[in-house]
């Protein structure tokens, strides 16, 4: 299994307008953050998780052609104002693009992108084949899912476990009997926005303390933000077997 950090960032990510912080201000490619999303390519899928505004960019900048389906964790814009930018997937791989999010989530996907739902569409709208999901397993071909239940402040959105990878992104909260599902993890990937409380992310400690608990055998941290030191910087105070995520990186499975 391969797995591409299409993006790291947030809304309030890299760079920020006017923004002379030690991350704005940086010249380490490592430091420049399109907002979260990930292409993880197994033996028989290919999978996009969130589709926020960089979508376009990232399938560019990692020359992503071949999708067959997109994940959704939630339906905030920073996670689905992409959607449209599917379209020339679907031109070139000549099939409708199959979304698996939960009901919530299809309905704002339907107010969002009302023209692409609509009963006599506009020639060249995104062609979607809607697949609702809630907490129980499924499987995207041959490719088994495990959604995980997690709280982003008061909103439920889902984490998922593909093997043994885990994305979590966007929580402040995993209940107990959703982190035995996150157990004997090869990589587990986290978020992690700032030092300082967030109402519904965690801090870069309390990301580090539910890694330890859970004891993966690595983890990388993503959806962070400009008020965060730069990559060099926290890299370095962080346990030998967690790191920063960067955009672009890869590793396989």
């Amino acid at each position: 299994m391969k797995i591409t950090f299409l993006g790291t960032g947030t809304s309030q990510g890299v760079p920020v307008i006017g923004c002379k912080c030690k991350v704005c201000s940086s010249t380490d490619p490592r430091d420049k953050r399109l907002r979260c999303a990930m292409y993880i390519e197994t033996e028989d899928t290919r999978i996009i998780i969130d589709t926020g505004p960089d979508f376009r960019q990232q399938l560019l900048n990692n020359q992503i052609q071949d999708i067959d389906a997109i994940l959704y964790t939630h339906e905030h814009k920073d996670h689905v104002a992409g959607l449209d930018d599917v379209r020339p997937i679907n031109f070139l791989q000549r099939k409708d693009m199959p979304l698996y999010a939960e009901e919530r989530v299809i309905l704002a996907l339907e107010r969002e992108f009302h023209y692409a739902f609509s009963e006599n569409k506009y020639p060249g709208v995104p062609r979607l084949l809607i697949n609702k999901i809630d907490e129980q397993p499924f499987f995207i071909n041959k490719t088994p899912i495990i959604p995980i239940r997690v709280m982003h402040h008061r909103l439920p959105i889902l984490g998922f476990r593909i093997h043994d990878f885990a994305y979590i992104t966007d929580a402040n909260f995993i209940a107990e009997q959703e982190l035995e599902k996150l157990k004997n993890l090869d990589v587990l990937v986290l978020n992690a926005l700032r030092f300082e409380k967030h109402i519904s992310h965690f801090t870069l400690s309390e990301a580090v303390e539910l890694v330890q608990k859970l004891q993966p055998k690595k983890a990388y941290l993503t959806h962070i933000s400009h008020l965060m030191d730069r990559h060099e910087t926290i890299n370095k105070h962080l346990p030998a077997n967690i790191h920063l995520a960067f955009d672009g990186f890869q590793f396989q499975l």
